[in-house]
């Protein structure tokens, strides 16, 4: 297993990890672990949902409604105001 060292932690962030890990039993490495842990799933998360959105919006770039054919927006606001 890889060891990783981290300096000049501030003392209000290292009080903060301790606490989490004394309320999960947890000691202060594995807490940093688990933070970790999380904070990659979540950056990982966010990407993927950015690059969805992007999909997303690339595709909704290409499509083109034939002549004559009205946006479902118009529609829908034509539906409501009966």
């Amino acid at each position: 297993m890889a060891i990783l060292h981290v300096r000049n932690v501030p003392e209000k962030l290292y009080e903060r990890i301790r606490k989490l890990a004394e309320e999960e039993d947890r000691s202060v490495t594995a807490e940093v672990i688990q933070l970790l842990s999380q904070g990659l799933q979540a950056h990982s998360a966010r990407r993927d949902a950015a690059a969805a959105i992007e999909r997303i919006r690339s595709r909704s770039r290409k499509v083109v409604l034939p002549r004559g054919w009205k946006d479902s927006a118009e529609l829908l606001r034509e539906d409501r105001s009966r």
